[in-house]
């Protein structure tokens, strides 16, 4: 008889009846069939009740050592500390620029400016200069990198590009655009992008994108990074590792008259 996934036979029906179990689905009752022996009552052989009510016996212990397990499982598996949600620390005042340095046409408004409309083709001089622009917004984002460690505020580290880029007679492109109060983007863990640098002091563990625009000679120069603050979990350097590869897949696809939607293609896949 099979009862409830489980498979009953009773083979004697004089004195002691011997009750044959096996499971047909459990993992408990594999292997070797188990015998049990209940008293009956004069020459009868078991009742299709009495096995009935045994089989359900049976299947709540099976429950009940399947519920340990999975608690002993949990004991054994190590708890992973999640880190508290990311917090707003105090913003500074925004930084002076020096009177002589060119500034974009949007700053001292608090619009966003529009989109061209005419198509814009640079000559030689234009490439020049924006190869110009984007060889600094590289060099400043290389040296902020480098101060990425447990302690130092995102504040701190728009001070230093604010000043790398101003000392190279550049401006820095974030401040003031659409009312933007700082002169860096810098996004920590679940910040997507374009962070307002705070008081907030990184954290072993931390990630934080870094994200430089400059504009010199008329051109902006724009380039960002996530970098790795103290000791990161595997799962999160996976996370910027395969990131950082869609990147360079996408760039590979840049080329003249090459679509947005094939370089998206190309990240996604």
């Amino acid at each position: 008889m099979t009862v409830a996934g489980l498979q009953l036979s009773a083979p004697s029906a004089h004195g002691q009846g011997q009750v044959l179990l096996s499971s047909v689905k459990s993992s408990l009752f594999s292997g070797a069939p188990l015998r049990f022996s209940l008293p009956t009552s004069g020459r009868e052989p078991f009742t299709r009740k009495q096995l009935v009510v045994f089989a359900r016996r049976l299947s709540g212990l099976e429950e009940a050592m399947r519920i340990k397990r999975e608690r002993e499982s949990q004991q054994l598996t190590p708890k992973v500390k999640r880190r508290p949600p990311l917090r707003r620390g105090r913003v500074s005042p925004e930084l002076p620029v020096p009177d002589h340095i060119p500034r974009p046409p949007y700053v001292g408004s608090s619009e966003l400016p529009e989109i061209a409309s005419e198509l814009q083709i640079p000559g030689s001089q234009g490439i020049a200069d924006m190869r110009a622009a984007c060889e600094l917004a590289a060099r400043v984002l290389d040296s902020a990198g480098k101060l990425v460690r447990p302690s130092i505020t995102t504040n701190e580290i728009d001070k230093a590009v604010h000043q790398m880029i101003i000392d190279a007679g550049a401006y820095p492109s974030p401040l003031g655009y659409g009312g933007f109060p700082k002169s860096v983007c810098t996004s920590v863990n679940e910040c997507m992008c374009h962070g307002i640098p705070d008081s907030r002091q990184l954290q072993s563990g931390d990630i934080i994108n870094i994200d430089v625009t400059v504009y010199l000679n008329g051109y902006h120069g724009d380039t960002s990074k996530t970098f790795l603050c103290g000791d990161v979990s595997d799962a999160i350097k996976q996370l910027v590792k395969v990131t950082e590869e869609c990147l360079e897949r996408g760039i590979a696809v840049c080329k003249d008259g090459a679509s947005f939607k094939k370089i998206g293609k190309r990240i996604r896949q």
